[in-house]
């Protein structure tokens, strides 16, 4: 009997906190899934990174063997100023040295990737009233692009989901939710084809070094506005219309970020998505809950009121009640020693 009114409980607390289970989950699953990340990332990365350091040091050693009248702390010197100068965008390379990083094309590329986030590092400011121009600018201008990235969205989102799903539904009589995830799966592949395959093509033809591989990484990275900035187009020696083409990819990146939240928008419109989603929010408190907290509240109170007025007119009937004298008991003749 115990066991069972214990398993009872135990049920009854699962699911009365069932959100809470489910969103202790998650974040075990969240937390999992970065140790994933991390394990897969050391192990194919650091042999590499290896490699390249003992390559780098085997040059380095050739070099000064070769040039016995340069010291090492002078070359160590020299390398660091020159990688310093690098992490700015400004190379010592001959061939690098015709870019301009701050002309206005470079300049519109850069505030591109500042409003949206996505923040490739191959150029930074240098000089202090750079720095602080960049904080007050990005301060305005990020929430100022949310604002504009959620307008355009919702105003898209009524041609090209809403409108078309609610049409198809009513016009072939299928269902709605299945008639939305063959419409979301068409508007992914749509996208994906237009922005990401098509675009990688194009950036493997113009660019030197890049195969369709890393085209395609440069897509995904940009577009996610995770901009790693190992990949930035436009930056090649003689690079032929290079302002046009800097421009040409700053329209990409907007148009293209406001597709992938279009596409991310019209998945979260699924009903199975939004099921998904409940499972680890909060529940809300409805208004016929409070209405029935209020009346047990109610209740309760009365009940109480009730008994104390009772209680209380008990105590007054009882006080109402005249005193009875008890008659003295005697013997006919009196000489009862008993009763005396």
């Amino acid at each position: 009997m115990l066991q069972s009114l214990t398993s009872n409980s135990c049920v009854r607390l699962i699911e009365s906190h069932k959100s809470t289970w489910y969103f202790l989950f998650l974040v075990l699953g969240y937390i999992l899934y970065l140790i994933f990340g991390a394990v897969v990332f050391s192990s194919v990365e650091l042999p590499y990174e290896d490699l390249l350091r003992q390559e780098l040091r085997t040059i380095k050693k050739q070099f000064l063997q070769d040039n016995e009248c340069l010291s090492e702390e002078r070359l160590e010197e020299f390398l660091e100023k020159a990688l310093e100068a690098s992490n700015y965008g400004v190379s010592i390379l001959n061939n690098a040295s015709a870019n301009w990083n701050w002309d206005f094309t470079s300049s519109l590329f850069f505030a591109s990737t500042v409003l949206s986030t996505t923040g490739y590092g191959h150029t930074a400011p240098l000089s202090d009233g750079g720095k602080a121009f960049c904080i007050v600018y990005s301060v305005i201008g990020i929430p100022f692009t949310l604002l504009f990235l959620t307008a355009v969205v919702q105003r898209i989102m009524v041609f090209s989901t809403r409108r078309p799903v609610m049409y198809v539904s009513t016009r072939w009589g299928l269902s709605k939710p299945l008639v939305a995830v063959v419409h979301a799966t068409l508007l992914a592949i749509l996208a994906a084809s237009c922005f990401f395959l098509i675009p990688a093509a194009i950036f493997s033809s113009l660019e030197e070094n890049w195969n369709f591989l890393e085209s395609i990484y440069f897509c995904f990275i940009s577009l996610s506005t995770i901009g790693l900035g190992d990949y930035v187009p436009g930056e090649s020696f003689n690079q032929r219309f290079r302002q046009l083409y800097k421009v040409g990819i700053t329209v990409y990146l907007l148009l293209g970020l406001v597709v992938m939240l279009v596409v991310l928008e019209t998945f979260c419109e699924l009903q199975q998505l939004k099921t998904l989603r409940k499972m680890f929010y909060l529940k809300k408190e409805k208004p016929q809950d409070r209405l029935a907290i209020l009346e047990h509240d109610h209740l309760s109170f009365t009940s109480v009121s009730h008994q104390t007025n009772s209680t209380s007119l008990k105590e007054d009937k009882t006080k109402d009640v005249p005193f009875v004298s008890v008659p003295v008991l005697a013997s006919p003749g009196g000489d009862d020693p008993m009763i005396n």
